[in-house]
């Protein structure tokens, strides 16, 4: 019988290396072994991505175009986003207040989501239930805020006004919603009562999540009181929610509109209650102009990825 050749020592044949698997095949393999998940999401991205994702690049595109809806669109290059910051006082106007309800009602609203949560999560069950109601219920009650124009009312029937002449603080009533020195106030004032919703129910959900055998093993481990427990346990057991609130919180103040109007006009007195998203809906459902509008749009677009990017970065640094 022939003797099979020995293939001791002998040098590997590197004329055909091992295939390399790429990132296309790597992809493909993964998509296959998740697919009933994506098939599950797939109507969500599709809608998202019809809605969301097409419309903001078109309008991306169309800031750097003249379009009033009768003629063709015709390339302009930067003259909109010029004429936005050189000349158009009014949006700097509204910028600013932009800036004011994003400062004040964003950190505000945020923070005060999360106490309320925090000790409202301490109370009884019933309790706790009735509580987050009441806390929750203007986020879904529609057009509640109107019953501010009763509070506002610049007649001396007006809750405010009656309240103040009754026990002597003015003669006369205030025209509250009509006088630029309170406007901006009261539209903030509304604002921050409303924001107490959705990310306050994100909140007490997180919350509601956080491993209880955490908060023993700190103890063990040197944690002496409460302030230390939410920061070093608490906070960073629920980074998703502080994230989610975050987020709703930065939109909400960024994109403040509707309130000024029902409150203060449209356009309101000496633009005092202007916003970028008036200022937006002016030219862009009065005017049509719409690669103006575009541009005003992809600026406040910008705004809140940025304040979002920064936000993310603050709470990755919480309980470090």
């Amino acid at each position: 019988m022939q003797a099979e050749p020995s293939t001791r020592g002998a040098v590997p044949d590197l004329a055909y290396p091992p295939r390399k698997t790429g990132r296309l095949a790597q992809l493909a393999r993964e998509l296959g072994k998740n697919k009933h998940y994506y098939i599950l999401m797939s109507p969500y991205m599709i809608i998202f991505f019809l809605f969301t994702v097409i419309p903001v690049v078109f309008s991306l595109a169309l800031s750097f175009f003249y379009f009033n809806m009768l003629e063709f669109p015709r390339f302009v290059g930067w003259q909109n986003y010029a004429r936005l910051f050189l000349n158009d006082d009014v949006f700097m106007m509204a910028l600013k207040n932009t800036f004011m309800f994003a400062v004040v009602t964003g950190p505000v609203s945020y923070f005060a989501c999360f106490l309320f949560a925090w000790i409202i999560n301490e109370l009884s069950p019933k309790v706790r239930a009735v509580m987050t109601l009441i806390f929750y219920a203007p986020s879904i009650s529609g057009n509640v805020f109107f019953i501010w124009l009763i509070v506002f009312s610049g007649d001396s029937y007006g809750y405010l006004n009656g309240f103040l002449i009754k026990y002597g603080f003015m003669l006369e009533p205030i025209q509250w919603l009509t006088n630029e020195r309170y406007i901006l106030a009261i539209v903030i004032i509304v604002q921050l009562w409303l924001s107490l919703g959705t990310s306050f129910l994100a909140f007490i959900a997180g919350l509601q999540t956080i491993d209880r055998s955490l908060i023993e093993a700190g103890t063990v481990d040197g944690i002496k009181n409460r302030w230390q427990e939410l920061w070093f346990i608490t906070l960073p057991s629920m980074r998703p929610q502080l994230m989610f609130g975050a987020v709703l919180q930065i939109t909400g103040a960024f994109a403040v509109a509707e309130i000024s109007i029902a409150l203060a006009g449209f356009p309101s007195v000496n633009y005092a209650a202007h916003t970028v998203v008036t200022h937006l809906m002016d030219f862009g459902t009065i005017r049509f102009e719409m690669g103006y509008a575009s541009a005003i749009a992809t600026v406040l677009f910008g705004l809140m990825i940025g304040t979002n990017m920064l936000t993310q970065k603050l709470l990755r640094k919480v309980g470090d």
